[in-house]
């Protein structure tokens, strides 16, 4: 098996080392990723100037571009071969509930599953790399149950957040939904040395909607939380009602 590992941490980030070595479990690994952190890009493609990647060592590239970037170029253009499993992370964080929707790790697995490769994306729930490392031996014994094509199901990625505690304390796995949270006081006003306002988007602080069976609840409670994420986001159980709106021009 031939597997393609990125990430939005950039192509430094010990979780990325840690996934890449545990992918090997697997099969043959090659690594594209950022020249530079991309948290937050969601599924941003760059569009508007020229893209660049460097072999930065046999088997490792990394672009100066998105995960989404990323996965498109080495797809594209610098693989010998097409990937059979895209894995992207770890994450340096969790991607739980509406995250997903900011996240470019989410974003790089996703990229992959648009292109008809089954992906997964990884993310560590902790802010600091504490135990991450000791995730290796982990993920090496659950991939290969994660990558079997025969039930890999089309059109859809995995999201697997780990608990920030050591993987000898993990409880097991839960398969998830996903949770909803709230930012609050994310936004800062205030103004530069000139006296012009600027706004920084970030920080504050985050309450959960987590009831049983949604990832944060998993995470929380010292599991490891699987959930498939669909690419199709039709709300089909609507279809018939708001088609019975009787739009019209």
């Amino acid at each position: 098996m031939f597997i393609l590992c990125t990430n939005d941490d950039g192509y430094q980030a010990p979780g990325l080392a840690v996934l890449a070595e545990a992918a090997r479990s697997l099969g043959a690994v090659h690594v594209v990723a950022p020249d530079r952190e991309q948290s937050a890009q969601s599924h941003a493609l760059t569009m508007h100037f020229p893209l660049r990647a460097r072999l930065v060592r046999e088997g490792m590239h990394h672009v100066d571009g998105t995960p989404t970037d990323c996965v498109a170029v080495a797809i594209g253009a610098l693989l010998e071969q097409r990937p059979h499993l895209v894995l992207s992370g770890i994450n340096h964080g969790p991607n739980m509930g509406e995250d997903v929707l900011y996240s470019g790790t989410v974003a790089g697995a996703m990229e992959a599953t648009i292109l008809g490769i089954p992906s997964i994306a990884v993310s560590y729930a902790g802010r600091d790399a504490e135990h991450l490392e000791s995730y290796g031996p982990l993920l090496a014994r659950l991939l290969p149950q994660l990558a079997d094509f025969g039930r890999f199901p089309p059109e859809t990625l995995l999201n697997i957040n780990l608990p920030p505690i050591d993987a000898g304390d993990v409880k097991g796995i839960e398969v998830t939904r996903l949770a909803r949270r709230v930012y609050l006081d994310s936004l800062t006003r205030a103004k530069d040395p000139n006296g012009r306002e600027y706004f920084w988007i970030g920080g504050g602080e985050v309450e959960w909607s987590a009831p049983e069976g949604t990832d944060f609840h998993a995470v929380s409670r010292g599991f490891v939380s699987v959930t498939p994420l669909h690419l199709d986001l039709t709300n089909h159980a609507l279809l018939q009602d708001v088609a019975a709106w009787k739009l019209a021009l």
